[in-house]
């Protein structure tokens, strides 16, 4: 199964309100195969607690304007790792210590890459 039309309608929003935001190393999976939850895992580094913050307050505002509801949002508070949920996409905002510490590309590694046409894209990502 691959990811619907409208989790990636709102990979680009999040993706590019990250970008505008200086996230860094924007990776895309499509989880939808193993997970019935949700289509996509955006994950996203911030250089420090108040940039994650900034980057995840960005794109939680660019989806609501987008008509997407959030469903959760956890990790706000403490800036190191902010998940939010919107149904058919999952948005991580690491600290960049924290991301390298869960790896979650790692735990994933069998789901595929969704390229991405913004800058922060890593090389793996980039469209």
């Amino acid at each position: 199964m691959a990811a619907s039309e409208r989790a990636r309608e709102l990979l680009r929003v999040a993706a590019h309100a990250a970008d505008a935001k200086q996230a860094e190393d924007l990776v895309a999976l499509d989880v939808s195969g193993p997970l019935p939850l949700t289509d996509i895992f955006l994950l996203a580094t911030g250089r420090n607690e108040r940039n994650v913050m900034s980057i995840a307050g960005e794109i939680e505002d660019k989806l609501i304007e987008a008509g997407a509801k959030p469903l959760r949002r956890e990790g706000r508070s403490e800036g190191r790792w902010v998940l939010l949920d919107f149904g058919d996409l999952v948005v991580h905002v690491f600290h960049e210590e924290d991301r390298m510490y869960y790896s979650l590309e790692r735990l994933w590694k069998d789901c595929p890459v969704i390229p991405l046409d913004v800058p922060a894209a890593t090389d793996a990502a980039r469209a």
